[in-house]
């Protein structure tokens, strides 16, 4: 088991700089503002033989008796109670507050190994200026300097010390392949949160009714009818004007970053709001980047049935590129019609990892041109000779022949269809290349 460490701390002391420093990437957002991590944040970090979990969670505020800071400061326990060892930053600079006081008698009484640490002490002379850290109660005190880099390596070797780690194995099994991972994209506050809260059973990240809560991209393993799964909750993308602040920005990118790194997306629409525009450039977004895609309405139960009619409409016309895709009505908060997106996501993940033999796409692309064949565009009429698949996750299939330059759109699609008819090619895009073969005496290069 990889030992897991939680940063805690005021909010702006620098705990994300220093998550991205340990995990050597960079996942938590940083900006000038207090407060910007919200949500319980897991990276994973190794130093030397020892791999570790970091947990990021929201500034720590334990007089936060309203709104979303009183969500921050439940997820905070939260991150600790699972943690095997409690990284608590100060800031250097800004010395001993009151806030500090609380949360060190809150790490007292809770008896986990813990280290206290004083960041931004870049160029500041050990023991001094950092002296008056030790009213706190908690031992020792360790400078370091999050953004330079300075000390982390003895940190994490001190947490180590800590924890009195065994050798680790040598032959630790090595990433499974047959984990799907799964990112579920949408709006601000069309329920992706809830909807994951729903499926792990437990309250892992912030669902709050205010748009924009969850601005980084949370990744959460998870396994169900033993098939592995790593959930990742995209922050929400919101509309382009609405994009004032620097933050939001971040988390678009962070969304279009989620949609690439997985395997299976699962876009969900709000029923209440419809499909928006924004809706049709996420899904534009998931179908470029060749993603499997599965599409859910979410809130189905807060609508009557004239909206119901109006919505199925709306989404046969405005998505009507993601046709390949199933489509469910269920109710996050309800626990409605979770069951089926199940099978649809796994299906999605089956049909984008498909393996097609040459042989068989070949029969089928003579078949289907002598069922139909391409229309002539002038003198030239094509020919599509055999086919095989060029890569998965979307699948490509490489038609070769002659003159394929002229074949439609139409006929693409038509061909799209008996492919996806014979591989059972749900909920995943499908890329048709066409090459066409070289004519070498065309340049009057004959001698």
């Amino acid at each position: 088991m990889k030992p897991v460490i939680a940063l805690v701390g005021r909010p702006n002391v620098g705990k994300s700089t220093l998550f991205n420093r340990l995990t050597k990437s960079r996942d938590a957002i940083v900006a000038d503002f207090a407060g910007l991590t919200r949500d319980r944040h897991y990276g994973n970090g190794k130093q030397g033989k020892y791999e570790y979990i970091v947990i990021d969670p929201g500034g720590f505020e334990p007089d936060a008796a309203s709104g979303i800071y009183r969500e921050m400061a439940k997820q905070t326990p939260l991150a600790v109670a699972e943690a095997d060892v409690v990284i608590f930053v100060v800031d250097a600079r800004a010395g001993v507050s009151a806030q500090d006081h609380d949360i060190s008698n809150y790490l007292r009484r809770l008896g986990k190994p813990c280290l206290l640490v004083a960041n931004k002490a870049e160029g500041m002379l050990e023991g001094v200026q950092l002296s008056e850290f030790y009213e706190l109660g908690l031992g020792e005190v360790y400078g370091i300097s999050a953004a330079h880099g300075q000390g982390i390596r003895s940190l994490v070797e001190l947490a180590f010390g800590l924890l009195h780690l065994p050798e680790p194995d040598e032959d630790e099994e090595s990433f499974d392949k047959s984990t799907i991972k799964l990112a579920v994209a949408g709006r601000p506050n069309a329920g992706k949160s809830t909807l994951i809260n729903t499926w792990l059973g437990e309250e892992r990240l912030v669902a709050f009714d205010l748009p924009g809560t969850t601005r980084d991209a949370i990744s959460v393993p998870f396994e169900r009818n033993g098939q592995k799964f790593e959930l990742i909750d995209t922050a929400g993308l919101r509309r382009k004007g609405k994009v004032f602040e620097a933050i939001e920005k971040f988390s678009v990118v962070k969304t279009l970053q989620a949609i690439e790194s997985a395997n299976v997306v699962l876009l969900l629409l709000d029923a209440t709001q419809g499909v928006t525009d924004q809706d049709a450039h996420i899904a534009g977004y998931i179908l470029e980047s060749g993603r499997a895609v599965v599409v859910a309405v979410n809130k189905w139960d807060a609508i009557d049935d004239y909206q119901k009619q109006l919505l199925e409409r709306s989404i046969e016309t405005r998505l009507a590129f993601l046709k390949f895709a199933s489509l469910h009505f269920i109710s996050a908060k309800k626990r409605q019609g979770l069951g089926p997106v199940w099978t649809s996501i796994v299906q999605a993940h089956k049909a984008a990892m498909c393996k097609m033999s040459t042989p068989v796409l070949t029969r089928l692309l003579l078949e289907a041109v002598q069922f139909q064949s391409p229309k002539r565009a002038g003198m030239f009429r094509p020919k599509l000779r055999y086919a095989h698949q060029g890569g998965m996750n979307p699948p490509v299939i490489v038609i070769h022949g002659n003159s394929l330059e002229h074949v439609t759109e139409a006929y693409k699609r038509f061909l799209e269809g008996r492919f996806r008819k014979e591989f059972d090619l749900v909920g995943t895009p499908l890329r048709i290349e066409m090459k066409t073969s070289h004519n070498p005496f065309v340049d009057g290069e004959s001698h």
